[in-house]
């Protein structure tokens, strides 16, 4: 039976945090869906169809991963791609707190995937995608958070 994996997230935009564990979960699983989750309570900066195409971009390399979305249940789209497994990124005690609470909630809906936490690089542990788009709105530098091709999007953005 071939692992498979769902990496869910709102990726607006990606940074070189998800990628760290979109790259590490590859290794780890035959196939991976990054599976860009359009949350209804959250105001994006960028559309769902910039951010597929970003990370199809800055993962173009990795073969057995597949950028998809998704604006339902978690547990439904890991269903459909017939997955059994979700992969999380962890940055601190505060992120495991919620983490928890949603991987006990997918628990109860479907117990038939299991959910894997992976720690984040030490160096991306204070990275968040809110973080990357407040610092490039007051044109800092975020070079060696995010991809070229997501500075570049950001600057469009932000008329730069």
């Amino acid at each position: 039976m071939a692992s498979i994996a769902v990496c869910p997230g709102s990726f607006d935009p990606i940074t070189y945090g998800h990628l760290d564990i979109i790259r590490r979960g590859a290794k780890v699983f035959d196939k991976v869906y990054v599976s860009v989750m359009n949350n209804s309570s959250k105001n994006p900066l960028f559309s769902v169809e910039e951010r597929i195409k970003l990370i199809k971009e800055v993962t173009k390399d990795l073969p057995n991963v597949t950028v998809d979305e998704h604006s339902g249940l978690l547990v439904d789209y890991a269903k459909s791609v017939k997955a059994n497994a979700i992969i999380r990124g962890l940055r601190a005690v505060s992120d495991f707190e919620y983490e928890m609470q949603i991987t006990s909630m997918n628990r109860v809906l479907n117990d038939e995937i299991e959910t894997f936490f992976i720690m984040t690089n030490s160096q991306y542990s204070f990275l968040s995608s809110s973080i990357v788009k407040e610092v490039s709105k007051y044109n800092g530098t975020i070079s060696e958070l995010v991809p070229p091709i997501v500075e570049e999007a950001l600057n469009k953005k932000f008329n730069r």
